[in-house]
């Protein structure tokens, strides 16, 4: 089915979340559960594991901010969405949700996005967090264990034994899979900041691995290394990769109403999004993900920077120029992912799918 997309007017991708829990995971950081309300009230939430989703903070100053946050539960296995967070210094977002996030709290959020997802399910994990960096982690860590059968390898570090998220959780999945999972932790209270002869130790000699990481950029860095050096592909290591993002996608009038643009000039673009299928054209000098907006079309979008993923798209047919680039790794580059948010074109034509 093609649509003309001009004379669409699509609604904002939001979504409205209600607290229904408020789980203290540790001294500094807590889980909150949701249910998603809908027109008619909860209704369910779709997203794959290691994902994140966006959320409108208050703020005094600026009306709002959004910040995303990965979602620490597992679909299809826990029975609501749930992110957790950890205060952080002068972090205005997440000491927000610590000190103010009740039973009862709806708040606005964009749909779930992120490409830290397991493409494939056959091949043994090894995760490694630092952190809050388990909150993707424990997403994906989960769905293999259930849903899954391969070996998993957990790598966490952490400030203390007083710092680990999710603990009880770990060890309940260490007595009900200890034929699957190994977990490892470091703690810097005695082995102080991770080293790679450390960590090497710890990763196992298994080049068929796929690997996730999530943490402090440092850490990620010499967890490659290390896993590089223990003979996983390259292309097999994924990081998850966060940065503060500086425009707010709720406050972004693009969310409301499309354009109105030229329907002959610039490249022409076939799109297929999320199921349905698009053709129009990209104005000259112009990403794409610009051009699917003035066409009120309902890409998804977070942080229009090229740092977080959630515009990331399949080019099947075609080339573009990315203007930057810092959450796609080498393997999902070879795959033909590309941002829609920095991708300009630079064929005649070109064709892209959005998952």
């Amino acid at each position: 089915m093609t649509i003309d997309p001009v004379a669409t007017k699509t609604e904002p991708r939001r979504v409205q979340l209600r607290v229904e829990s408020v789980i203290e995971e540790t001294s500094d950081s807590l889980t909150l559960v949701f249910s998603h309300l809908g027109p008619d009230g909860p209704t369910a939430f779709t997203y794959r594991p290691g994902q994140f989703v966006t959320l409108e903070i208050p703020h005094p100053q600026h009306i709002s901010v959004a910040r995303c946050y990965s979602l620490s539960s597992s679909p299809g296995i826990d029975d609501l969405p749930a992110i957790s967070v950890k205060r952080t210094p002068y972090g205005h977002a997440s000491n927000w949700l610590c000190d103010n996030a009740v039973v009862g709290l709806t708040m606005s959020a964009l749909h779930p996005a992120g490409t830290f997802v397991p493409a494939r399910w056959d091949r043994p994990l090894v995760l490694l967090a630092a952190g809050s960096g388990i909150t993707p982690i424990m997403s994906i860590l989960k769905a293999a264990l259930v849903s899954h059968d391969q070996q998993v390898v957990l790598i966490y570090a952490n400030r203390s034994p007083k710092s680990v998220m999710f603990a009880d959780t770990l060890n309940d999945l260490v007595q009900r899979y200890p034929t699957r999972l190994t977990v490892s932790h470091w703690f810097e209270s005695e082995r102080g900041l991770p080293t790679f002869a450390g960590l090497r130790d710890a990763v196992p000699v298994d080049p068929g691995s796929d690997a996730y990481l999530c943490g402090p950029a440092g850490f990620m860095e010499l967890a490659v290394d290390v896993l590089v050096a223990a003979g996983v592909e390259r292309d097999a290591v994924h990081r998850e990769v966060f940065t503060s993002i500086h425009t707010n996608p709720f406050l972004d009038a693009s969310l409301q109403e499309p354009a109105e643009t030229a329907a002959n000039v610039g490249t022409p673009v076939s799109a297929e999004v999320e199921g349905t299928s698009y053709s129009f054209r990209c104005p000259p000098d112009t990403v794409l993900l610009d051009a699917m907006l003035q066409h009120g079309i309902d890409a998804p979008f977070v942080c229009r920077e090229g740092t977080c993923g959630a515009c990331a798209f399949t080019l099947a047919a075609g080339e573009v120029e990315m203007r930057g680039n810092d959450t796609l790794d080498d393997y999902e580059l070879g795959k033909g992912m590309r941002l829609a948010c920095q991708s300009v074109p630079v064929s005649a034509s070109i064709e892209i799918t959005i998952d």
